[in-house]
Formats: C-alpha cells, structure tokens, sequence
C-alpha cells in the first residue's frame, strides 16, 4: 500500500508546475538560485546558465506551457475515478516518464563539463568546443537545453512521473480487484430462487 496517492501526487506535480509558471514568468532568476538546482549542476558538472537572469520571451512561454499543463493534469482529476486512473494516466506517466529520462540524459551527456570549455562528455574528442557556433547547434537550439536548470527540471519530472506511475500501477490494481468484488458480491445477491 503506498503511503501517498497517485492523486495526491499529480496534484502536487500540477502545483508545482503552476508555481514554476508563476516564477518563470516574474522571476526566472529565482529558479536558477534555487539550491537543489546548484546541487544537482554541481553533482553532475553542469553549467550555471545567466539566460534566466531576467525575464524573457522565452521564459514567459515557458510559463504559460507549464500553467496550461498545470491546469489540464489538474483536470483531468476531476473526472471519474475510472476514466483518469485506468486510462489517461496510465498511458500518461510512461509517456512522461520516457521523455523526460530521455531529456535529463541528453541534456547531461550534450551538455559541457563545468569548467572547461572543451567538446561535451559524449563527443568526439576531436570535436571543437560547445562554446564555438556551429550553425547545426543554431539551428537546433540544443545549447539552450545544456544547463543546470533544465536538467534539474528534466531530472525532477522523471523521478517524480516514476513514483507516480509505480504508485498508480498499485492503486489500478486496487480498484480492479474492488471492482471485480463489486461485480461479484452484485451478481450473487441479486438473484434469489
């Protein structure tokens, strides 16, 4: 039996990105000084970045993304119990498990040492350093996904989206066998000859 719910989980998953919303769109800066953000950057060698020193365009579409997704995850709680465990976070929280392990190991392997200015921890190692334009990494926008604060993000969602979706696998168990005793107890009992 799991000590919190998967829909307290999701919940505070949901306000967590709200209040992500609400800092990157007036205060950017403050997530990047966070300390769990320095810990993990520095556990990892990662980068500090100075693109959230200020806000910008980018960081208020950020915001709005995660308040739009902080919003609808919230959503869909309100639905039958049935309709949000069985089916929508179920095939959820492996999605988002998936993506976002995908997005921390990018963004740790691409991303520079801290410290050097050399190629990233998976390149060639005659590759020239990160730090150098090459039209590829222009085009792409990768470099903005090579730092502390997004990897730290990425990082938190997959642990996060883990313990929801393990937790979630228990209570989909849960509700099946209630189910299934329901069905049972309401088909013996309703016939009497």
């Amino acid at each position: 039996m799991a000590l919190i719910s998967v829909k307290t989980i999701i919940t505070s998953l949901s306000l967590f990105h709200i209040t992500l919303a609400y800092f990157f769109y007036t205060n950017p800066n403050a997530i990047a000084d966070q300390a769990l953000v320095w810990v993990l950057g520095e556990a990892m060698g990662m980068s500090h970045t100075t693109a959230f020193a200020t806000p910008s365009v980018p960081s208020s579409f950020l915001a709005i993304v995660l308040l739009l997704t902080g919003l609808s995850d919230l959503l869909t709680l309100s639905m039958p119990e049935e309709i949000w465990l069985i089916h929508y976070w179920g095939s959820q929280a492996p999605l988002r498990i998936t993506l976002f392990a995908s997005l921390s190991l990018f963004s740790f392997f691409s991303a520079p040492s801290h410290g050097r200015s050399g190629p990233g921890r998976m390149s060639h190692p005659l590759a020239p350093p990160s730090s150098a334009a090459t039209p590829f990494a222009t085009l792409t926008g990768a470099d903005g996904l090579r730092n502390r604060v997004f990897f730290t993000f990425a990082f938190l969602e997959f642990l996060c989206w883990f313990w929801a979706w393990v937790t979630l696998k228990e209570e989909v168990g849960r509700f099946n066998s209630k189910k299934r005793r329901r069905g049972s107890s309401s088909s013996n009992g309703g016939f009497r000859g």
